[in-house]
């Protein structure tokens, strides 16, 4: 673990339930959820989602961090920087900093939910009347049925939609389904970490802690605490995974240090996966 991991404060997870008030201010005909973000201690990342009623438009903006956007629910077209993107349900788009897009549910009866990711803890939005930018980096889009798909354990896939060598900076994510009873196994993370339920439930043990999350509820997961995520149930769960970090990257550790059986000495003894 890295000189900066260790010398941070020991954070304590935080649970958000995925049916919060909108943020204050939202757009007309846009619902803007935070999940994590700097509130909760979170650093380099936030996360939320937004939800648009049909025929709703966020208009031209920016952001000066990476910003990742995955549509959970409908069909999203992004225009970024005078080009247009379809995007189907778990498509993925990566806007680099500085670049303008604006985000349309161009349906007129279906609602679009969108995950947003942004590599700050406090994401700064300017929005612009042009549709043009100086960015020098061009948006990523990962189609999500094109996308590798990988078992990090028995049952459990993943899929990598956005990174640092697909273009982002200071943030990485993707999708994972569980089988009924897959699992990760206990494990911990070289920065923080945003999980956000979007099918089925899973039961979620942090460092001794329990809780059971489902419809869109997001934990967030500090620097170095143990952790897992256990599907219990009979039918598939699926979660949308957000890492302050370019790459993913796991560090195995004990079953024990996730249900609290064993006092967490720290990172010393684990193996990478």
């Amino acid at each position: 673990m890295s000189q900066s991991s260790i010398s941070r404060p020991q954070l304590a997870e935080h649970i958000t339930a995925g049916n919060i008030e909108p943020e204050p201010g939202s757009p007309r005909s846009i619902a803007l959820r935070s999940f994590v973000s700097g509130a909760c201690g979170a650093s380099g990342l936030t996360t939320g989602t937004a939800s648009f009623e049909p025929r709703a438009e966020l208009p031209y903006h920016y952001y000066d961090c990476s910003e990742a956007i995955t549509v959970l629910e409908g069909k999203a077209t992004v225009l970024v920087n005078g080009r247009v993107c379809e995007l189907g349900v778990f498509d993925c788009i990566h806007v680099p900093a500085g670049m303008v897009h604006a985000v349309r549910n161009e349906s007129t009866t279906q609602p679009l939910i969108t995950h947003r990711a942004f590599a700050s803890s406090a994401a700064s939005c300017t929005f612009v009347e042009s549709p043009l930018s100086r960015a020098r980096q061009s948006e990523h889009v990962t189609r999500f049925q094109h996308s590798a798909v990988y078992e990090l354990s028995p049952g459990a896939l993943f899929r990598d939609l956005f990174k640092g060598s697909l273009g982002s900076v200071g943030i990485c994510g993707g999708y994972g389904r569980f089988q009924p009873g897959a699992s990760l196994p206990c494990h911990f993370h070289e920065y923080d970490e945003s999980i956000t339920i979007v099918e089925g439930a899973a039961l979620c043990l942090i460092q001794g802690n329990s809780y059971r999350v489902s419809d869109l509820d997001t934990a967030f997961v500090p620097v170095g605490k143990p952790h897992r995520f256990i599907n219990k149930t009979d039918r598939e769960m699926a979660m949308i995974w957000v890492y302050a970090g370019s790459e993913p990257e796991r560090a195995l550790v004990a079953p024990d240090y996730c249900t609290g059986t064993l006092v967490w000495p720290g990172p010393d003894g684990y193996r990478r996966l």
